[in-house]
């Protein structure tokens, strides 16, 4: 049996009778959260907060005066380093094997997905095959339909999706969804230097922002737009694929029982192809997502141009029209 199809049965021993409502509760009562999850939650909430509060001072500060032409190169080149890291490296090369990659490759894109701030490059693949495993359905981390189909369900389950799963007692053991990655030293380097990863994801765009303008001005803007700011979007643009992709947008492709993930076009240009969610649920292993003619994907056509360099061998691309239809909802 795959990782990306580990039994819900496993998990939870309602997962064979689920009947796509509110998730059951077997769990019991609360249980009190562990000193050190609590201090992970404090993390996560520090990692989540900073970025909101770095778009309130560059508002503040940029009133009246238009965003530089060194910020907006140096937010866009970090943007566009950083979310490949992200959507090529920990998605569809390190989560779902999508290819294979030359070592260098392979952990340049887990440093640059590390310095994102979504967490440690483990854990992130963690909770993201146990998503996959049970999509939807009680086990999943971050499903939008936690609470039901309701009105109130889905709007608590919208917030639950895009933030509150990460504040929750329901940690993903490594162990069991990310073992290959445990078993390789390097990568276990990069999950813990996870930290220092983020500071250099702050320094690099003030020392940039320094060394152009020869100013403290400069150095702080470019920290503002091309640091907090640049990581506040592109937090909210993937945890968008985790909340609005499974509760708005179509539905062409064919997926499990319950699985409700979307496509979602407004955001394929900013989470560079990975808003094709439901093209990409039908086939997980796929390094394109963007499964039908005219989705713009640019995860896959950087690692189209990977492959052309021969830094990327096996890969996986579509080999024949995907299925259409409406797709299984379990309803």
């Amino acid at each position: 049996m795959s990782i990306d199809q580990v039994s819900p049965s496993r998990l939870r021993a309602d997962g064979a009778t689920y009947d796509g409502g509110a998730f059951p509760r077997v769990d019991g009562p609360p249980t009190a959260m562990p000193g050190p999850r609590r201090r992970q939650v404090a993390l996560t909430g520090a990692i989540v907060v900073a970025p909101l509060l770095g778009l309130a001072a560059a508002i503040w500060l940029a009133w009246g005066h238009a965003i530089t032409w060194t910020d907006l190169l140096l937010t866009l080149t970090l943007y566009l380093l950083t979310a490949f890291g992200v959507t090529v490296g920990f998605h569809r090369l390190l989560t779902h094997r999508s290819f294979t990659a030359r070592r260098p490759l392979r952990l340049a894109l887990a440093v640059l997905g590390s310095m994102s701030f979504q967490g440690n490059v483990i854990d992130w693949v963690a909770v993201h095959r146990r998503h996959h495993a049970f999509t939807d359905r009680p086990g999943d981390p971050h499903s939008p339909y936690r609470y039901g189909t309701g009105l109130r369900g889905q709007l608590r389950g919208l917030a639950h999706a895009h933030l509150g799963w990460m504040f929750g007692n329901d940690p993903t053991p490594a162990a069991r969804y990310a073992p290959d990655l445990l078993a390789e030293p390097a990568m276990v380097r990069i999950g813990r230097a996870f930290p220092a990863l983020c500071v250099l994801s702050l320094a690099l765009p003030a020392a940039l922002g320094w060394a152009i303008t020869g100013t403290w001005y400069g150095a702080a803007s470019a920290f503002l737009w091309a640091g907090l700011i640049r990581i506040a979007l592109l937090q909210h643009i993937t945890w968008s694929v985790n909340s609005l992709c499974h509760l708005f947008g179509d539905r062409p492709h064919r997926t499990r029982r319950h699985d409700r993930s979307t496509d979602l076009w407004p955001l394929a240009l900013p989470s560079l192809g990975e808003s094709w969610h439901n093209g990409h649920h039908s086939d997980p292993g796929c390094a394109r997502h963007g499964r039908n003619p005219g989705q713009i994907d640019l995860s896959a056509d950087l690692i189209r141009l990977f492959e052309r360099l021969g830094w990327a061998t096996n890969v996986h691309w579509p080999t024949s029209r995907p299925r259409t239809g409406a797709a299984t909802t379990g309803r």
